[in-house]
């Protein structure tokens, strides 16, 4: 099977530099800073160590797409010698998704929303507060939205089991094609459900997990997933003495703020104690 190869502009770019300089062969990475691989450069094509080439004409695309700014910044995959950008439009959901590059692991934008913390950090590390917010991670973990796999990917390494629920198949292809996401198929302690986690949610059994991560897209994206009726059904599944982490987005900001505030009040109107905010994370952990 042929490897996976995605560029961004942050190993485009020193390429193309070192093609000016007239190197003929550097380290890089074909997979977005995961590893490093020898690539030889030749006058026509950057030569791959499986023998592929992408012509310089190709990854020059890669650089001049970075103009039009941040948020539309993408990644882009290796076909057949041609890249082309990870970008898709959703049937199910009406909107656009995007896998956008960072100086670490990559994120996805929702229809410019991106999913991950990006100034200042980045969907690593971001990924690696929220799970801190109710370590240690142990037993079965419900991940309410599966995204691109960074908090099962992370709940696993320690957990017994994790079930992560997708409603958009867009976004899972946005997975398959990001090099950071591809232990959320390989992995076998990770069980993908795909569905509406809303709905998902009440498929499951009564205190079946230890420990919810609940990391849903903007409420204005996704409303029934901040409902009272939601957490409701989050309080059923989780174990007593579990604890729950509900991400929602920066407290600081005058939104971020008003969100907190009915958070808070419909976890413990749904029988959550001890809801505490933790703005290292941009949400609350929530006890039963």
């Amino acid at each position: 099977m042929t490897s996976l190869v995605v560029f961004s502009r942050f190993e485009v770019e020193p390429l193309l530099e070192a093609r000016k300089r007239g190197e003929s062969s550097v380290s890089t990475s074909l997979d977005l800073g995961l590893s490093q691989s020898e690539v030889v450069l030749s006058p026509d094509s950057l030569m791959l160590p499986d023998g592929r080439e992408v012509s310089w004409s190709e990854l020059q695309r890669v650089s001049d797409s970075k103009s039009s700014g941040r948020m539309s910044e993408r990644c882009w995959v290796l076909r057949d010698g041609t890249l082309h950008e990870i970008r898709t439009f959703s049937r199910e959901s009406d909107l656009h998704y995007s896998l956008m590059p960072t100086t670490g692991a990559p994120t996805m934008v929702i229809s410019g929303f991106p999913m991950h913390r990006v100034k200042g950090t980045d969907p690593y590390q971001d990924t690696q507060q929220k799970i801190r917010a109710v370590a240690p991670i142990v037993g079965t973990v419900l991940d309410t939205a599966t995204g691109l796999g960074y908090t099962a990917i992370a709940a696993a390494r320690t957990a017994g089991k994790v079930i992560t629920i997708e409603r958009d198949p867009a976004a899972l292809e946005m997975a398959r094609l990001n090099p950071w996401s591809q232990a959320l198929f390989d992995n076998p302690k990770i069980e993908q459900r795909m569905g509406d986690s809303f709905e998902v949610v009440t498929e499951f059994e009564v205190e079946q997990f230890t420990r919810i991560i609940h990391d849903p897209p903007a409420s204005s994206l996704a409303g029934d997933l901040y409902s009272g009726e939601m957490y409701r059904r989050l309080y059923r599944v989780l174990r007593r003495g579990g604890r729950l982490f509900h991400y929602f987005g920066d407290p600081e900001s005058r939104s971020g703020a008003r969100v907190q505030k009915g958070v808070i009040r419909r976890l413990q109107e749904a029988g959550f104690v001890r809801v505490q905010a933790r703005r290292e994370a941009f949400g609350v952990v929530a006890i039963k």
